[in-house]
């Protein structure tokens, strides 16, 4: 089971328009830096400041016991996610950046981890910020961005970067579909221990959002069990949100996109 309760896997968000661009290129790239340059170039000066949304979280146990709880999340462009758990007015959730982790709990900082959320530099940053940067971000997930090969998923083109045959399903990897550009899977360890498997996250369902998409509804599953489930609700793109409030230290400085308080 996850260690890490990410509510992005839950943040896939590309392009501004229904259909798909017809200036990408459809040639398979040479290398994972190459789709990644590809990502960034198409939608470059294009992509929306800010996202918010409620989120139904689902997760089932190893012990069969099954949860559900409702998140509120605000992501900030490039490489800020925070997550709102239950009601706002407690002060509690946590703050994620592409490389760090700040706990909040009552409005306070109790907890600080050096490691990020995995999936921010797909969903935000890659779009926003230069390459090199995007690929910093990912390098402690060790992707190897040497292979690539042209694949399908769920009956849609998609370029499958760090795996070389569908039979590999082990290494980190993640799928990118072909005429949007957006991601649809990512197989990574979201669990320390050394002997876990990777996890196969699967984003769905994605809906047009100001000028970019989201996946509504994201499975994280431990082999062909799903683990977490995240659906989607009440989204809204550059939505006016002060710098503070992507702050840990300032958690309830500002007003709540959904309570107000």
């Amino acid at each position: 089971m996850p260690k890490k309760n990410l509510g992005l896997a839950c943040l896939v968000l590309i392009c501004g328009c229904a259909s798909a661009n017809p200036a990408i290129s459809r040639t398979v790239p040479a290398s994972g830096v190459e789709l990644l340059t590809r990502m960034h170039d198409a939608y470059n000066g294009k992509w929306y400041k800010t996202l918010t949304f409620v989120q139904k979280t689902t997760v089932a146990r190893a012990n069969g016991v099954v949860d559900t709880s409702t998140w509120y999340e605000s992501l900030r462009s490039p490489d800020r996610l925070r997550i709102d758990f239950g009601d706002p007015t407690k002060g509690n959730g946590a703050l994620y950046t592409a490389d760090s982790l700040y706990v909040v709990r009552g409005g306070k900082v109790t907890r600080s981890l050096g490691s990020g959320n995995p999936f921010l530099p797909f969903v935000a940053g890659v779009y926003t910020q230069p390459v090199e940067t995007t690929l910093r971000q990912l390098a402690p997930y060790k992707f190897d961005l040497s292979l690539i090969r042209a694949d399908t998923w769920q009956g849609k083109p998609v370029y499958v970067v760090g795996a070389k045959s569908p039979e590999d399903l082990d290494s980190p990897q993640f799928w990118i579909e072909r005429d949007r550009l957006q991601p649809v899977r990512f197989l990574v360890k979201l669990s320390p221990a050394p002997d876990a498997k990777p996890n196969d996250i699967r984003l769905e369902s994605y809906v047009p959002v100001g000028g970019g998409w989201l996946a509504t509804h994201v499975a994280i599953m431990e082999g062909s069990v799903v683990r977490q489930a995240e659906d989607y609700s009440e989204w809204k793109g550059d939505v006016a949100l002060p710098p503070d409030f992507f702050v840990a230290e300032k958690w309830s400085d500002s007003p709540h996109w959904h309570s107000g308080q």
